[in-house]
């Protein structure tokens, strides 16, 4: 009888096991190249996701749009292609203008870290998520460099100096705020920046931050850039459908969340040492950075807010989203 309790005890255990056992495999794809600073900090979340699972969560994947284009990333993860979506909300404001106060403010927030108080203790999660689950989305966590700085082939020490200025420009509510204030925003492709500047067809581009732009070799051509940056800082996006994530073991949801976090931190250290060693570089090499003044800075916020107003007026999702952003805003002291 003693050694058959023990047995049936022994036996129990190991069913409870590997029923915990649970195993996940994800397919993930981001737009970022593997060298980036954003593509070294994915390669180390996906690591410390198995490591952390003891390897039941399985991670594969995909750099620099290497299975869909980036724009279909989203649509590819909720119709089943993959799993989950690592690229940008921006993508999907033709869905609903909504998604541009997902993936960048605009003259919203002055530091990473504030846009991330947003997300994870001012109700931003569960505002963005009204309007992803009904795309069978779920977003899990954002990841933010800091700010991006604008590089040019003349002089911008403060808005004055925007009036004429033609410079590559991402589609969408920027185009808006930098027309008001006297630019000539052109909407161009990424990989197009450094030959349009060589040959003169544009002054300068809202390309990336400052450690990118150098590596991009846009500082042989564009002497002038603004730092610390003022515009814009985009943010990326986790996003899983929601069956998946639904489906997963709950301690697989929270190995994800907590690695991504810990992802997203790391993205902001590295961001604001390798701007740091740019910015003590690029003097020497005749590069000449502008930090724009509380009250230019102001200039610009007041520009982007009236456009907030404006794309607030298109949809009700647009309109709740917004007025989260200014609801933390005013709560953490940061209006003007």
């Amino acid at each position: 009888m003693q050694k058959t309790g023990i047995l049936a005890a022994t036996t129990a255990l190991c069913l409870a096991g590997a029923a915990v056992a649970e195993t996940t495999t994800l397919r993930i794809q981001n737009h970022q190249s593997v060298e980036s600073t954003s593509g070294r900090v994915i390669a180390e979340f996906v690591e410390n996701v198995s490591a952390m699972s003891g390897g039941d969560i399985q991670i594969e994947m995909f750099y620099s749009a290497s299975v869909v284009k980036s724009v279909e990333t989203f649509d590819a993860a909720a119709s089943g292609i993959l799993d989950c979506d690592m690229t940008n909300g921006s993508y999907q404001t033709g869905k609903n203008p909504a998604f541009q106060f997902v993936a960048d403010t605009m003259g919203g927030y002055d530091t990473p870290l504030q846009y991330q108080a947003w997300v994870n203790v001012g109700g931003g999660r569960e505002q963005i998520n009204t309007l992803y689950n009904p795309q069978g989305m779920t977003f899990i966590g954002a990841a933010i460099g800091g700010q991006e700085s604008l590089n040019s082939t003349r002089r911008l020490a403060g808005p004055e100096d925007l009036k004429g200025f033609k410079f590559r420009s991402p589609p969408g509510m920027q185009t808006e705020i930098f027309a008001d204030l006297g630019a000539s925003p052109v909407v161009m492709d990424f990989t197009e920046i450094f030959t349009a500047l060589e040959t003169g067809i544009i002054d300068g581009a809202d390309a990336s931050s400052l450690a990118v732009n150098v590596g991009l070799g846009l500082y042989d051509i564009a002497k002038h850039t603004t730092y610390p940056g003022f515009h814009s800082m985009s943010s990326d996006h986790l996003a899983c459908r929601t069956d998946v994530w639904e489906a997963m073991p709950e301690e697989h949801r929270r190995i994800i969340e907590v690695a991504h976090k810990a992802m997203a931190m790391d993205l902001m250290m590295d961001t604001l040492v390798e701007n740091g060693e740019a910015a003590a570089t690029l003097p020497d090499q005749g590069v000449t950075l502008y930090d724009w003044s509380p009250e230019d800075r102001a200039v610009f916020r007041d520009a982007a807010q009236a456009a907030w107003e404006d794309w607030a007026s298109k949809t009700t999702e647009t309109a709740e989203m917004v007025q989260s952003h200014r609801d933390f805003i005013a709560r953490i002291g940061l209006s003007r």
